[in-house]
């Protein structure tokens, strides 16, 4: 018998039933969590450079984490939504290779799931406005992660299968083609999580191949194999992820960041930060002030 183990967990954020107006208008809109919406009436539209979908009734939409995105309500709009982090145990993402808005049919059953999840978590609406930068500040995050905690078991138990159903939908072989994963050896996977915990510190690959008790050579060879990329370039990849999610949700200065990732400087976190991201991170952080994240 095969034994498979869950590698992803959700951590709730908000989720509530809400009617908008013209004024559900943002633009370059990129969260370091995920969104559903059903829409259950009225009309709206979801859009980025290269494309827009619909907003209509009877349809869920995912946008996944740090997906840009822009956010329209022409008239008027009735939307169930939910959001959440996604935590994951080698660090991955389920949309890590399509970071896209997604749209697909719904049931009678999303329709009951969504309604299940506020009658368990009551008072889980943003609460303030729809606008992202009254509500996308890290001491919001911090408040509703300290609801989580205060969960009895079966509340969190159940709004964890809630949130992988609904996620299921996107994950439909139809809609989204994910790549096969191979099976992580254990040392691979204990040094994933290591990295993820202790991306502050210098992590050089000859210290990852002794945490393990493995030759440099073939300890390479072995985290490509398995991973699809060397380990500075892992390394690098998730320090690039925390940063991003570091200027979405604080006020760091770059200085703070570059500490708080690991980057041994200035220039070599810029340098960096563009090649992964296309973007100097001026030019991410701008993208952050046009929808108030850190105001």
């Amino acid at each position: 018998m095969i034994k498979r183990n869950l590698k992803h967990t959700f951590s709730l954020l908000n989720v509530d039933y809400v009617r908008l107006n013209c004024k559900w208008n943002y633009r370059n809109v990129i969260s370091p969590y995920y969104r559903i919406y059903y829409i259950d009436d009225g009309e709206g539209e979801i859009s980025d450079a290269t494309s827009s979908l619909k907003l209509e009734p009877g349809y869920l939409y995912i946008i996944p984490s740090f997906t840009l995105c822009n956010l329209e309500c022409g008239d008027y709009l009735g939307q169930f939504f939910v959001q959440f982090f996604e935590d994951s145990i080698d660090g991955s993402s389920l949309f890590a290779n399509n970071r896209a808005v997604l749209k697909t049919k719904a049931t009678e059953m999303d329709v009951n799931l969504f309604n299940r999840l506020l009658q368990i978590n009551p008072g889980r609406g943003i609460n303030r406005s729809d606008n992202p930068q009254v509500y996308e500040k890290d001491i919001y995050y911090k408040e509703y992660q300290e609801l989580n905690n205060q969960q009895n078991t079966s509340t969190y138990l159940e709004t964890q299968g809630i949130l992988m159903m609904l996620t299921a939908k996107f994950l439909n072989p139809q809609l989204f083609k994910s790549p096969e994963h191979k099976l992580i050896p254990v040392k691979i996977a204990e040094t994933l999580n290591y990295i993820l915990v202790n991306l502050h510190l210098d992590l050089s690959v000859h210290l990852l191949a002794s945490r393990a008790n493995q030759n440099v050579d073939y300890f390479s060879r072995q985290f490509k194999q398995y991973t699809g990329t060397r380990p500075l370039n892992y390394i690098n990849e998730k320090r690039v992820e925390r940063a991003q999610y570091l200027m979405a949700t604080s006020r760091m200065s770059y200085s703070e960041i570059c500490t708080q990732t690991g980057f041994d400087n200035l220039s070599y976190f810029s340098k960096t930060f563009k090649k992964l991201t296309g973007m100097s991170p001026s030019e991410y952080r701008k993208q952050m002030y046009q929808v108030g994240f850190n105001h």
